[in-house]
């Protein structure tokens, strides 16, 4: 097994729901390269606030970086969790809050990646309802399906 955590983070993060007119998720794939027998699992774009930062800031830095949007307006939260869990022999304590963005397309540009970034992640898809309805994969969060559902991710057109 990898390495046991070292310390524990506890933090907030702002993580992205992206949509697009074709009723689609943006989801990112990554591994934890100190836990190679965990594989790969799939998760919203996002990630933790840096000192003196807000959710909603860490979750626009986050979705420029990670997927090449610029997201300028967010809305109110249409979920939250708190996550426990182990990535590169750290343990974290994190309290997520998730925003839904609609665009009509987009293409994925990975070029402000951080170095840590392209390091963990290994692509990223557009996924369907019926998709996420029936995969194998690992999705985060568990509750993803529902999460979308509950916000209308699937119904309309971001036209």
């Amino acid at each position: 097994m990898g390495d046991e955590p070292r310390e524990t983070r506890v933090r907030s993060a702002g993580r992205i729901l992206l949509v697009d007119a074709r009723s689609r998720v943006l989801l990112l794939s990554c591994r934890d390269p100190s836990r190679p027998e965990d594989g790969s699992w799939w998760f919203t774009p996002g990630g933790g606030a840096e000192a003196g930062e807000s959710v909603e800031d860490a979750a626009r830095r986050e979705a420029l970086e990670e997927t090449g949007l610029d997201v300028r307006a967010l809305g109110a939260p249409v979920h939250r969790r708190h996550a426990s869990f182990d990535f590169e022999g750290v343990h974290y304590e994190q309290d997520d809050v998730f925003y839904l963005v609609r665009v009509h397309s987009h293409e994925v540009d990975c070029a402000a990646l951080t170095d840590d970034e392209r390091r963990v992640m290994t692509g990223h898809r557009w996924w369907a309802e019926d998709e996420l309805a029936t995969t194998d994969e690992t999705v985060y969060p568990a509750e993803l399906l529902d999460v979308l559902r509950a916000a209308g991710a699937f119904v309309g057109d971001a036209t």
